[in-house]
């Protein structure tokens, strides 16, 4: 990625003050411009987040003390504070007309169904007061295993009005990876879904269920549809979604955790973070008003599933600006590519996000998105992984008319929101994140933690920062290990970033998957980045593997449009090598049918390069096509021959 040749595609209005969110913000605070509010964030947290508060009506039971206490690994957020983050939908629910939708929940079959504000609090503390007579109470892990739409977004605001901890788990998972979740988090109860569609066929969650059981013993299901072919005891979500009403959310202390949500880590087991009341859900409150420019009475649409962080991160946002948050439950290429496109236009969306995965497969289906009719639409979002300038363009121009912002968005599970975003005041390049998250000390950072103006390092945050994990369920050392350890009194990320003249950065891969050629540091999105711009390449994974005499050499993973993509190795050796340099031309490029990835779409280059070395894999837990590797498996490095 030449990011140094990147121009803004994207300016922001003369008029940013009056128009935006983050403008009033600034007024509110006294900044004279967008660099005098990032200041103030960091050198007066407190100020800056008391004024967030207000200006997004952020409420507290009991206001805490201060904004933090303790040491940067472990603070204490809004000590002496006392809340429940449903109150902040529910006033929502108060403020916002009779009829205004909270949630729009559409199935792959077409079949939609609405709740307004009012209703969905009238089924949130119905079910809550389901729950509660189960046993389910402050501190009680309950897995969540549902697929977006109204039955999980309501589940998990019942659960937290309860005071219980939600541990959301992709709808996907298979029997192991789930169960190894659960047994992680001490859960007693799973919620979860009978079945679900997919590309027009029902897919039976009772094997899975069951098998989750034998691995459980002890663990209450409570199932929404028919339960009747699972062993053990269970409950029908149905049922008590019609109970008797709670009498509202029990009050919480500020670090009260709501929701442990895994992420799989490079090697071992995966890591359980820990998200707390009065930290998740105002960082998330916080971005969708700031970097999203989100609105009541907006429309969100951002597919995922509520085990991915994307899901919780579009329950706790969307309701607590007051917008309609559009679920859709199915492929989003079903029954062809424009269904999101649909989606958008039947549903008035104005908030539309998508991972870079989505991007590539819907410029690559050929669909002439120009002639579909978006006008609703006034933001775009990117976040997952890295995306190339090529499919960046595609998204802006055919979703975005080239008229509309988006916001490249960052941070990761551990983290809540953002750590580098796009704001909607500052002009934006392809790939790039035009800011560090305001009240996010995020930098370029050495190998020592010292700041870095331009050129590439690791990401790096110099202070906690609100909405950071308050630790991994169970394993505080392995928390202190990932993050603080290799900077003291600094979060070190994990992310290779760049950072150019103009202050934007650009995430170049995980800091693992670092390569060093030729002397030079390289991120894989740069290696791949040119050859992606072919039109014969749907996927490419660059990684480096171990040389004898060079220390590092450059192997490059090619998924062709259509095998077996004669002519694909060589063009994309060449395409590398005018876009870097000979240097970078891959001592070997395979040409493989599919990529190791993540059920939300990233590629799994780690596993790549292990298997590519004759290693162990590591975790796969959250691989979403195991016999991806079988195939990786064939490409030996004493046996397959030179490519390219």
């Amino acid at each position: 990625m030449q990011e140094t040749a990147l121009q803004p595609v994207w300016h922001p209005p003369a008029d940013w003050r009056d128009r935006t969110l983050i403008g009033e913000l600034a007024g509110l605070l006294g900044a004279q411009d967008y660099e005098d509010l990032l200041a103030i964030s960091l050198t007066s947290p407190s100020r800056y987040w008391q004024t967030v508060m207000r200006h997004l009506g952020f409420g507290w039971r009991t206001p805490p003390g201060a904004l933090s206490e303790g040491g940067p690994e472990c603070p204490r957020w809004f000590p002496g504070g006392e809340l429940n983050w449903v109150d902040n939908v529910f006033r929502r629910a108060q403020a916002r007309p009779a009829d205004a939708a909270a949630v729009i929940a559409e199935a792959e079959d077409g079949q939609a169904r609405t709740l307004t504000y009012r209703e969905l609090q009238a089924l949130v503390l119905r079910l809550a007061g389901g729950l509660a007579a189960l046993g389910i109470g402050h501190g009680t892990r309950v897995g969540l295993m549902m697929p977006m739409g109204i039955p999980a977004v309501s589940t998990l605001l019942a659960l937290s009005a309860l005071g219980a901890i939600a541990v959301p788990l992709f709808s996907g998972f298979g029997a192991a990876a789930a169960a190894t979740r659960l047994e992680l988090a001490q859960a007693q109860f799973l919620v979860a879904s009978a079945s679900y569609r997919r590309r027009g066929a029902t897919v039976c969650m009772a094997g899975t269920l069951k098998a989750i059981q034998a691995q459980c013993p002890g663990l209450r299901l409570i199932v929404d549809g028919d339960g009747s072919s699972v062993d053990g005891p269970s409950h029908a979500w149905a049922e008590l979604a019609t109970a008797a009403a709670l009498d509202g959310p029990r009050c919480m202390a500020a670090h009260d955790p709501f929701m442990i949500v895994f992420t799989s880590g490079t090697t071992g087991r995966p890591k359980g973070t820990v998200h707390t009341h009065g930290g998740f859900p105002l960082k998330i409150l916080h971005d969708c008003a700031y970097h999203f420019e989100l609105r009541p009475g907006d429309r969100w649409l951002w597919p995922s599933d509520m085990g991915w962080i994307v899901g919780p991160i579009s329950t706790v946002g969307a309701l607590s600006r007051g917008a309609g948050l559009v679920c859709y439950d199915g492929a989003p290429d079903f029954p062809g590519p424009t269904r999101m496109a649909e989606l958008i236009r039947r549903h008035g969306v104005t908030h539309f996000g998508a991972a870079p995965t989505l991007v590539r497969s819907l410029a690559a289906s050929g669909a002439d998105f120009a002639q579909e009719p978006l006008e609703s639409l006034r933001v775009l979002i990117l976040a997952g992984e890295v995306i190339d300038p090529e499919h960046f363009d595609w998204f802006f121009t055919s979703f975005g008319r080239r008229r509309l912002p988006v916001i490249n968005y960052t941070g990761g599970t551990e983290a809540s929101g953002a750590l580098l975003a796009n704001v909607p005041v500052r002009p934006i390049k392809p790939c790039g994140f035009n800011s560090a998250s305001p009240g996010v000390d995020a930098y370029v950072g050495d190998e020592a933690g010292s700041r870095l103006a331009t050129g590439t390092g690791e990401l790096v945050v110099g202070a906690p920062f609100l909405g950071m994990t308050a630790g991994f369920w169970g394993e505080p050392e392995r928390y202190l290990e990932s993050y603080w350890t290799q900077r003291p009194g600094r979060w070190s990320h994990g992310d290779l970033v760049s950072r150019d003249a103009d202050g934007h950065f650009y995430v170049l891969g995980r800091a693992d998957d670092t390569l060093k050629i030729a002397g030079k540091r390289v991120g894989p999105a740069e290696v791949e980045a040119p050859v992606l711009e072919l039109p014969e390449v749907r996927e490419a994974a660059a990684v480096g593997l171990p040389d004898p005499v060079k220390g590092q050499k450059l192997v490059l993973c090619i998924v062709p449009r259509d095998l077996p993509g004669d002519g694909v190795a060589d063009a994309a050796g060449r395409r590398i090598e005018e876009a870097l340099g000979k240097p970078f031309r891959p001592a070997r490029i395979h040409i493989v049918g599919q990529l190791p990835k993540t059920r939300n779409g990233k590629i799994m280059r780690r596993v790549v390069r292990n298997v590519l070395c004759g290693l162990s894999p590591g975790d796969l837990s959250a691989l979403e096509n195991p016999d991806a590797i079988e195939g990786l498996r064939f490409l030996s490095e004493k046996t397959h021959p030179r490519v390219g």
